[in-house]
């Protein structure tokens, strides 16, 4: 699969989107401008989560998942092309989340409050809206939603101009052109450019394999999820030869840290 040169990475693609929003401040900030609220505290971020709910479910890899100090969980995922499977797909990583968050013994009442976000560059539902927010309401009356603490986002960046909130809208428009007219898309700019500039991160866009990258929600990773330990075993100990984090080989290769750490 030929792949796009590390020095033409801009923020809609999935490997730099990952990279800039690793950084907390600017993740926070994201999150604050979309929901026009102050977010005190985040107490949970990381990219490129591997989820295996058993070893016979579709494996998903989640862009950045974060939590901050209400307990409120955000998945935001970057999506380029249009698969027609959106939909479908957020109810399928909804219930990921929440068959991994939920510990066995544990009341169904300690489910965190939950928010699926995708960032298009697409318009998946065609109304030309910048958002689409999504909940479950009552079909007879719809006042009443469920309230079972899940909500699903669509940001639509083909309609920034439509956005109300001029962050928001400059925000979308940096993600589908590129164009800095923002302070916050000034640092994002800035951010993607020093990563540019690190050959670690050069090294890992390089070395990790492809179908780690972006084929877990093709299937094609399953093998993983279903005991082929000796494969990840394997790829993990060239990726510590090339340099890489344990925490990073981790996630990219289904093992423990321990595991990761054992092979050094």
């Amino acid at each position: 699969m030929t792949r796009k040169p590390f020095e033409e990475l801009t923020i809609s693609d999935d490997f730099m989107f990952c990279k800039v929003m690793e950084h907390e401040h600017i993740c926070k900030e994201f999150l604050e401008l979309l929901f026009s609220a102050k977010i005190e505290k985040i107490t949970y971020l990381s990219s490129q989560n591997i989820i295996t709910t058993n070893s016979g479910a579709k494996t998903v890899r989640l862009d950045v998942l974060v939590k901050d100090e209400a307990g409120t969980s955000y998945n935001i995922e970057m999506q380029v092309a249009n698969q027609y499977n959106l939909p479908k797909r957020m109810r399928y990583y909804q219930a990921a989340l929440d068959i991994s968050f939920l510990d066995q013994g544990y009341s169904y009442k300690t489910l965190n409050d939950s928010f699926i976000i995708f960032i298009c560059l697409f318009d998946p539902v065609g109304k030309n809206r910048a958002i689409y927010t999504f909940e479950n309401i009552c079909v007879e009356d719809k006042t009443i939603p469920l309230q079972d603490g899940t909500k699903k986002i669509i940001l639509n960046a083909n309609a920034f101009s439509t956005a109300d909130n001029k962050d928001l809208q400059g925000f979308l428009q940096y993600v589908k052109t590129g164009k800095v007219t923002t302070e916050y898309t000034g640092r994002i700019e800035q951010m993607i450019q020093t990563v540019k500039q690190n050959e670690l991160a050069r090294r890992e866009y390089h070395i990790l394999p492809a179908a780690l990258m972006d084929a877990m929600d093709e299937g094609e990773a399953r093998g993983l999820a279903k005991g082929s330990r000796q494969k990840a075993l394997e790829t993990a100990k060239n990726l510590l030869h090339f340099g890489l984090s344990v925490e990073n080989i981790a996630q990219a290769t289904g093992l423990s840290q321990a595991e990761v750490e054992a092979l050094k």
